[in-house]
């Protein structure tokens, strides 16, 4: 997001656009970073849950381009630098060498990272479009909202009930 490098936001609409933009081009890298993930994986359930997220987030993609079309407009092109910055950290963990409970406890922080910047991000911008009357487009965004959620949780549970302990016994 470039909002103080002269970027004109003059409206909430062009905001909204602007976030959409934003969380699109996380998606995209999240595409990219999880089958790294989900190959890095020591743990079957950790790297079944990767893999099944990863095919959340290419709903995700497309439902943000449905939103798009919704709004009647293109997505602009965007960098994500907090994404960025999150998946590179999610690389580091992908290439840690080490015992694998604690790589796999490692990857599962990176990962909830990344689901608690995209739920603050899906929250954000499911605000903005209803407040801008855009339930349709609200809609859409709380679905995504709620699976990240769910991915959060699955996390959660894992590192909780197996990982973690693993992790602690390595």
């Amino acid at each position: 997001m470039k909002l103080f490098n002269g970027q004109k936001l003059e409206s909430l609409d062009d905001l909204l656009i602007e976030q959409l933009e934003d969380i699109r081009d996380a998606e995209q890298r999240l595409v990219e970073a999880l089958p790294h993930m989900a190959d890095a994986a020591g743990d079957p359930q950790l790297r079944d849950a990767f893999r099944h997220h990863l095919e959340e987030t290419r709903h995700h993609v497309e439902r943000l381009d449905q939103a798009f079309q919704m709004l009647s407009r293109e997505p602009g092109s965007s960098t994500c630098d907090a994404m960025k910055g999150l998946v590179e950290e999610a690389r580091d963990m992908v290439d840690a060498e080490g015992a694998a409970a604690v790589k796999d406890a490692a990857l599962i922080a990176a990962a909830q990272r990344v689901e608690h910047y995209e739920i603050a991000a899906y929250g954000t911008v499911r605000s903005l479009a209803r407040r801008l009357g855009r339930d349709d487009v609200a809609s859409l965004l709380q679905t995504t909202l709620d699976e990240e959620h769910a991915a959060d949780d699955t996390l959660n549970r894992l590192a909780e009930s197996t990982v973690n302990p693993a992790a602690a016994r390595a």
